[in-house]
C-alpha cells in the first residue's frame, strides 16, 4: 500500500478526489460541501508532505494559508453574511499575504525590482481571491472555476518544472471535480459559499505565486490563469445541471489550456528543442 499511496497520480488526483467526494456527500446537508476543495488539497498535503509549522519556505507558507482560508470561509458562511466590500477586502489581505510568502525572494532583489515584483504578486493573489469570492453564490460557476484553475495551475507548474506545486494544483482541481460530481449525482446545486470560493481562490492564487517564485512559469501564463474566474461568467443556457456544469467547465478549461500553452516555450528552451 505504501507504494500505491506514493504514486504521484494517487497523491495528486485519486486520493484528493476521493477525499473531496466523501466530504461533499457528508456535508451537503449542512451546506458545507464546498469543503471538498480543501479536503482534496489536505489529502495531497498529507501524502506528499512539504508542510511545517512554523512555516519557513515559500511553499510551507502557501500551504498554511491555503489550508487556513477555508476555515475563514466556513466562519463567513455560518456566522455572518459577507458585505459587498468583503471580496476586495479579502483580496487585499491575501494580496499582502503573498508578499509574506515571497519575502525571502523579494529581499534578495534591488529595491525597485522588489517593489515591482511584490506588487505584481500581490495583485495576482488579491485578484484571484476576490474574483473567486464573487462566485460564492453560484456553485456551478465556482466549482467549474476551481476545477479549471486547479488543473491549469497544476499543469503549468509541471511544465515549469515545479513538481510539488503541480501536484497541489492538481489536487485542488480534483477536489473541485468531486464537488461538481456530487452536485450532479444528487441532481441539485450544492452550496459553494465562501467555504469553496475563498478556499479555491486563496489556494489557487498562492500556488500560482509559488510557482512564479520557484520555477520558470511565465508571468503571462499566470495572468491567463487569473482570467479563469472571469471566463466561467460567460452565459450559460437555461438547461439541465449537467449541461451548465460541462459548459462552465469548458469556458474555464479553454482559458486554463491557454495558460498551459503559454508555458510550453519554457519547456522547449529547457529541453533544447
Amino acid at each position: 500500500m505504501e507504494g500505491f499511496f506514493g504514486h504521484p497520480a494517487v497523491q495528486a488526483v485519486l486520493a484528493p478526489f476521493a477525499a473531496g467526494l466523501g466530504v461533499a456527500f457528508a456535508l451537503a446537508a449542512v451546506r458545507l460541501a464546498g469543503l471538498a476543495v480543501a479536503a482534496g488539497l489536505a489529502a495531497a498535503v498529507a501524502l506528499i508532505g512539504g508542510f511545517a509549522f512554523p512555516p519557513v519556505s515559500a511553499q510551507q507558507k502557501v500551504l498554511l494559508l491555503a489550508l487556513a482560508a477555508p476555515v475563514l470561509g466556513v466562519i463567513a458562511d455560518l456566522a455572518f453574511k459577507p458585505a459587498r466590500t468583503a471580496g476586495p477586502v479579502l483580496g487585499a489581505i491575501f494580496g499582502l499575504a503573498a508578499i509574506w510568502v515571497a519575502w525571502n525572494f523579494l529581499r534578495q532583489k534591488e529595491p525597485a525590482m522588489a517593489v515591482a515584483a511584490g506588487a505584481g504578486l500581490a495583485a495576482l493573489a488579491g485578484w484571484t481571491t476576490a474574483a473567486f469570492f464573487a462566485l460564492r453564490g453560484e456553485p456551478v460557476r465556482a466549482g467549474a472555476a476551481a476545477l479549471a484553475f486547479g488543473f491549469g495551475a497544476g499543469a503549468s507548474a509541471l511544465l515549469s518544472a515545479a513538481a510539488s506545486y503541480g501536484q497541489y494544483g492538481m489536487a485542488l482541481g480534483s477536489g473541485a471535480g468531486a464537488f461538481l460530481l456530487a452536485q450532479l449525482a444528487l441532481g441539485r446545486p450544492l452550496a459553494a459559499g465562501a467555504t469553496l470560493a475563498l478556499g479555491a481562490g486563496v489556494a489557487g492564487g498562492l500556488l500560482a505565486v509559488g510557482t512564479l517564485l520557484g520555477a520558470q512559469l511565465p508571468w503571462y501564463a499566470a495572468l491567463a490563469l487569473s482570467l479563469v474566474p472571469v471566463a466561467v461568467r460567460l452565459p450559460l443556457p437555461r438547461a439541465g445541471l449537467w449541461v451548465q456544469t460541462l459548459l462552465a467547465a469548458l469556458y474555464g478549461g479553454i482559458v486554463a489550456a491557454i495558460a498551459c500553452l503559454l508555458s510550453w516555450p519554457g519547456v522547449q528552451e529547457r529541453l533544447g528543442l
